[in-house]
């Protein structure tokens, strides 16, 4: 009787193990019925669809045109770039048919070229040519369709910004191995016309080819919002100024003259949310704009990395940056601690490294100082880096204007009305001493600029760096409780 007991035991977990497998094959078979049948590859790039049905976008490469005088002049003839983007679709094997439709487009993050005719004559023109070879002639952006001395396509001079040209293109087929391809051709072209085309010289532009399920909806460049909505014209508005140098307020002819967008006063909305994605902004990771130069912004660290030696060579260090101690944790430990983030960061910057005798001197008169070649003997006067710090003149141009005529030895009565200060201890810049081997300049606790500052004491470091010009606008007003929020376009 007791061997017959454990017999069916034994029976009994041997049916629920059969059990388990033909459930298991069953789940399989009925995947493998479902799932188109493609290579793996294509499995890790592909999209399906509720269907089982499977989508796959090819974006190309990415279209670009600088002219110089050697690859654009008389005798050169036209500038081209071509690519080709291509969408893939493969059916289930349940049904062996599927059928979906895509947008056709372009993002331009970066466009220079002008008209340099009176009639403004299209001189840039993107040809673009469908799966089977047609152009394209319409556009539901409404880029105008123009032909130019025998090229035809959407005059793009000047333009910036996500267009859809084509919507909602029809793509189908009936195989769920190789499925169907539709591949396209986008043609950039720099037109060489009979006229002077000099102002397009070393311009140049950066455009994403784009096919994808849904509508390529417009990005918003940081550093365009800030320079057009941000500033509305008028200087002081939004705590904004325009530094053309004709400026209509209070020392505006002390601006830097550099065309820059500078933002200046006590507490104006130029919060960055950088290095997270929380809901609520981390203080740790709040940053603010020092302003836009060209098509970057310029950010800084909203408090204290840390206390650090500037240098410790010898025995009160070496003011040069170039071998510094702080330039490597600046560019080593923290840009890699911001991991992915550290890709919206421009690594090509040029750090100016022209020094000054005393800081009894303007916004103004410093900025001339750093970008000049007077430095203590044997120093570098410009470096080539990611990350690096505030100079005298970023910190002095965050002040009110009615201080821009001011000292900034004298700076510590701007306190108040400079979102720069940090107010609880001292603040390196990057900018040296040209009378001392190791002086650096250095923002006071109580707000003006030292002169005298030894590289080998710790003072507090505040990462400075250029966003990249394709960053966009993500979401976000500039205050601190809603700082802007940014992405790669």
């Amino acid at each position: 009787m007791q061997r017959v007991t454990k017999r069916n035991i034994i029976l009994a977990i041997l049916l629920v193990l059969i059990l388990i497998v033909i459930a298991l094959l069953i789940g399989n078979f009925t995947y493998s019925f479902i799932a188109p049948d493609i290579d793996d590859d294509i499995t890790n790039q592909g999209e399906v669809t509720a269907s089982g049905d499977t989508i796959i976008f090819s974006s190309g490469n990415a279209l670009s045109l600088h002219a110089t005088t050697d690859n654009f002049n008389t005798t050169s003839g036209n500038l081209t770039d071509t690519t080709n983007p291509s969408v893939r679709l493969i059916a289930s094997n349940k049904t062996n048919n599927a059928s979906t439709t895509y947008y056709a487009g372009v993002i331009i993050n970066e466009n220079t070229f002008t008209y340099s005719t009176d009639n403004n004559t299209a001189e840039l023109i993107l040809t673009i040519l469908d799966e089977n070879g047609n152009p394209v002639q319409t556009s539901s952006d409404t880029l105008s369709y123009v032909t130019v001395n025998d090229v035809s396509g959407f005059d793009i001079t000047g333009k910036t910004g996500a267009f859809n040209i084509v919507t909602e293109h029809p793509i189908s087929t009936t195989s769920s191995t190789t499925g169907t391809t539709h591949t396209w051709t986008f043609t950039l072209t720099l037109v060489n016309l009979d006229a002077d085309q000099s102002i397009n010289e070393n311009a140049t532009l950066d455009m994403e080819v784009v096919l994808q399920r849904d509508l390529i909806e417009d990005i918003t460049l940081l550093s365009d919002y800030i320079k057009n909505e941000v500033y509305t014209g008028v200087d002081g508005e939004n705590g904004l100024y325009y530094h053309d140098g004709v400026g209509s307020y209070t020392n505006a002819s002390e601006e830097a003259g550099d065309n820059s967008y500078r933002y200046a006063g006590a507490n104006p909305n130029n919060y960055v949310c950088f290095g997270s994605d929380a809901a609520i902004c981390p203080n740790e990771n709040l940053y603010r704009i020092i302003g836009v130069f060209g098509d970057q912004v310029k950010l800084i660290k909203s408090t204290s990395y840390g206390s650090y030696a500037w240098d410790t060579t010898g025995t009160y260090g070496e003011n040069n940056w170039q071998t510094s101690d702080i330039k490597p944790t600046l560019n080593g430990t923290y840009l890699n601690s911001l991991g992915e983030w550290s890709n919206l960061i421009e690594t090509n910057t040029t750090w100016h490294l022209g020094g000054a005798a005393t800081s009894q001197a303007t916004p103004k008169q410093f900025y001339g100082y750093e970008r000049g070649t007077t430095v203590y003997s044997g120093r570098p006067t410009s470096d080539i880096g990611a990350i690096g710090l505030m100079y005298p003149s970023d910190y002095g141009y965050a002040a009110s204007p009615d201080y821009w005529a001011t000292r900034l030895n004298s700076y510590d009565s701007a306190t108040s009305a400079n979102w720069l200060y940090l107010g609880s201890n001292n603040d390196w810049t990057i900018t040296p001493n040209s009378s001392y081997s190791n002086a650096v300049f250095s923002v006071n606790y109580y707000g003006y600029v030292d002169s005298y500052s030894s590289a080998h004491i710790g003072n507090a470091a505040r990462p400075v760096f250029y966003l990249k010009s394709n960053v966009a606008l993500v979401d976000g007003v500039g205050t601190s409780s809603e700082p802007y929020r940014v992405a790669i376009a």
